[in-house]
């Protein structure tokens, strides 16, 4: 389909199931379920689903050396810690200010990338990142939500997320297994996650607590559909705009994330924080060009 080529479209509606996710992490703890079962749920549900569609559609499991590799090590500093980390904070940071720390991601993708000589964006690309990454500085030094202030160790913890995500955003593109289809590899990227996240759970919370999920079967729903779509487009992201394009989803997610927080969740943040939004919303505007232009 035309549309599933089109790397702005694909942006778009990724970070959008991004930044869903944040606002359903924030009712998912206020029903009782841990952050580090909550991102278990994200991953096992992904994952099973997105191995279905993919049997479905005639494809094959596939396991040699290489594809095992490129799925722990993309399961562990993409999607596992990010995610116990992301779900971790927003507790203390909201919703809203923890998806501002995906949109540093581009600014340390782009590092990277230039380190391993991997495609860089044009003039205008680089301007639109530094764009939004101008934006983010201004949300960030809003402090969080009014009446919330930012707790020093959980602004760290939030710094750390955009690191790990900008090196999964990188090693994925580097180590891609030859004649893999994305949904190949996001469905056995989100098991192995599932599978990483099983100790994790133990050592968090001394047990594997399900039981709080039956408080919010609706909720554990919405949020499968949600990450499913979000995996299944990220990867074809992934393939099409590269990993610097990839990681502006960041921006997108953030700017949902406030959205949804302030609308649903009853969030509220400063002038200068809806501010450093549209400063992010520009800074994606002048990306999407740039992507487009390239192309031409």
């Amino acid at each position: 389909m035309p549309l599933f080529n089109s790397a702005p479209v694909l942006l778009v509606l990724t970070g959008a199931f991004l930044g869903l996710t944040l606002p359903f992490g924030k009712l998912a703890f206020a029903a009782g379920i841990s952050p580090s079962v909550w991102a278990w749920v994200i991953s096992t549900g992904a994952g099973v689903v997105l191995l279905a569609a993919h049997l479905f559609a005639g494809g094959r499991p596939r396991l040699d050396g290489h594809r095992l590799r490129y799925y722990l090590v993309a399961a562990l500093i993409s999607y596992a810690a990010p995610n116990v980390m992301t779900l971790s904070a927003i507790p203390h940071l909201g919703a809203g200010y923890t998806g501002i720390m995906y949109t540093l991601s581009p600014i340390f993708t782009l590092l990277l990338s230039l380190l391993f000589g991997m495609r860089r964006p044009n003039m205008l690309g680089l301007c639109g990142i530094f764009t939004g990454f101008a934006g983010a500085v201004v949300v960030a030094f809003t402090r969080g939500q009014v009446g919330q202030p930012a707790e020093t160790l959980w602004v760290i913890v939030g710094l750390l997320i955009p690191v790990l995500l900008a090196l999964g955003n990188v090693y994925r593109t580097l180590d891609w297994p030859q004649d893999a289809h994305p949904t190949e590899l996001a469905a056995g990227s989100h098991i192995m996650t599932a599978v990483l996240l099983v100790p994790a759970i133990l050592v968090l919370t001394g047990s594997f607590p399900l039981a709080p999920l039956g408080n919010a079967p609706l909720l554990v729903l919405l949020q499968v559909v949600a990450s499913t779509a979000m995996f299944a487009l990220y990867f074809r992201l992934q393939a099409v705009g590269g990993p610097v394009y990839l990681s502006q989803i960041g921006y997108v997610g953030a700017a949902v994330a406030l959205l949804a927080g302030t609308l649903f969740l009853g969030e509220t943040y400063r002038l200068s924080t809806w501010l450093g939004a549209a400063i992010i919303v520009a800074g994606v505007l002048m990306t999407t060009r740039a992507q487009q232009m390239a192309r031409a």
